[in-house]
């Protein structure tokens, strides 16, 4: 629980207080591969300074050159409307150009993102600028995914619904990252059914969510050719602190409980989650909240903390 310090009289607690750990920061060429394949084996998180190092991607990849040799294929963007109960839960908003949404958001400061738009699929001559490091991970090229978002877009809280490793590497701009643990879930009220938090780790409030100060992660920023290992089902909030994009290469969790949690959340919990929004769509975000709250209630109890 946090110090006197840590906590206004309004109920507000210092963002700080929740991210006390110290995210271990490794090189391939200075550590060897032997040490990331240490932080896998243990389900640990990691920055890795040269991970992609040997990809061309890093240099090729200028936002003048996707915007010149892609600039007029169709994507799909989102805003901040995505995890809101409503027509655009989950969805995108609208389709347009590459090149304009470079220069909307990217240019324009617009908060639009874009996200996991496949390279494989989309774009598949880019993945002859892709080089995977044989770190003991199975890396599926079929799964290759970008990132875009404008300067001050955040990315909330979640983990991803496969449950798979992942490795994010910042290509242009910088962004924060904010990593917890598979085990803080209920201390950061997960919605069921989703991979969600709506918590705001900006300013934590611990009246409305006080089990939200039993949390404890990790906070970083992630440079332009840098990479992150983020284990399976491990929560992260991306914060551009630059106009940006990234890339991410995923491979299965060797943890059959995982695999089949990926299972059953993409192909049963989230066609659930959408058709509650669909059909009922305040009712249904309001019966997930309390869930949460009760869950977090049930954590703190454990803890003896009530």
């Amino acid at each position: 629980m946090p110090t006197v310090s840590e906590v206004s009289g309004t109920g507000g607690m210092a963002a700080s207080a929740l991210f006390p750990l110290q995210l271990p920061v490794i090189s391939l060429e200075r550590d060897g591969i032997s040490a990331l394949r240490q932080f896998i084996a243990q389900h640990t998180p990691a920055l890795i300074t040269d991970f992609a190092a040997a990809s061309p991607a890093l240099k090729r990849w200028s936002l003048q050159h996707l915007r010149a040799r892609y600039g007029d294929k169709t994507v799909r963007v989102y805003d901040a409307s995505f995890g809101e109960p409503g027509k655009h839960y989950m969805s995108n908003i609208a389709s347009m150009s590459f090149a304009d949404f470079l220069s909307e958001t990217l240019g324009e400061g617009r908060d639009l993102r874009m996200f996991l738009y496949n390279v494989g699929r989309q774009i598949p001559e880019l993945l002859d600028d892709l080089v995977f490091p044989d770190i003991g991970l199975r890396f599926s090229r079929r799964f290759v995914y970008t990132f875009f978002g404008c300067k001050g877009s955040t990315t909330p809280l979640h983990y991803d619904i496969d449950m798979g490793h992942v490795l994010h590497t910042a290509i242009h701009g910088r962004r924060r990252v904010r990593l917890f643990a598979p085990d803080q879930s209920p201390a950061l009220y997960q919605h069921p059914f989703t991979v969600r938090s709506y918590v705001d780790l900006d300013q934590p409030d611990i009246v409305a969510h006080p089990a939200l100060a039993c949390a404890r992660g990790y906070e970083t920023i992630l440079e332009p050719g840098q990479t992150l290992f983020m284990p399976s089902g491990y929560w992260h909030e991306f914060h551009y602190l630059d106009s940006g994009f990234g890339l991410s290469v995923r491979s299965s969790s060797p943890r059959f409980r995982d695999r089949v949690t990926g299972v059953i959340n993409l192909l049963a919990l989230s066609p659930i989650d959408r058709f509650g929004n669909k059909v009922a769509t305040h009712r249904w975000f309001d019966w997930k909240r309390h869930r949460s709250e009760a869950r977090a209630h049930s954590y703190m109890n454990r803890r003896g903390l009530l």
